[in-house]
């Protein structure tokens, strides 16, 4: 759409304006530098573990059926190969973080940096048996 001096506006959903609500990282890298700060303050337990972890970043999650649930979209999931794929050249675990719903959260970097490390602590130990209680109790959080 533009107007009658052939300047183009922008759409309240274009992608490259700061969203009202939430902070954005100002590049890709600059998020992916913001995970790695994360992962780095993780409890050593759970970073032996993430060493055999793929970890990928993408925008939004998918759309599913089941979103219309009302929690809000995803932030992440732990992905596990079916039975039968594991072992040597197979597909490894795989974490995937959605930057878009992470930065919603989050009003500052700082912030950001807290939200994706409770998120990947939270996925990473629940995949291993670990429930929300057993994670205060060994104070993770």
């Amino acid at each position: 759409m533009s107007d009658r001096h052939a300047r183009y506006r922008h759409r309240p959903a274009d992608p490259h304006r700061r969203p009202t609500d939430g902070y954005r990282a100002d590049t890709p890298a600059r998020f992916d530098r913001l995970v790695r700060e994360a992962l780095q303050t993780l409890p050593r337990p759970l970073l032996g573990h993430l060493q055999q972890v793929e970890l990928r970043i993408l925008d939004v999650p998918p759309a599913h059926p089941d979103s219309a649930r009302g929690d809000g979209p995803s932030l992440a999931t732990y992905q596990t190969p079916v039975r039968g794929q594991r072992g040597p050249g197979r597909r490894p675990d795989r974490l995937v973080l959605y930057r878009r719903p992470l930065e919603l959260r989050s009003r500052d970097a700082h912030e950001l940096r807290a939200i994706v490390r409770h998120v990947v602590l939270r996925e990473v130990a629940h995949h291993l048996g670990i429930d929300d209680d057993g994670i205060e109790e060994r104070g993770w959080l």
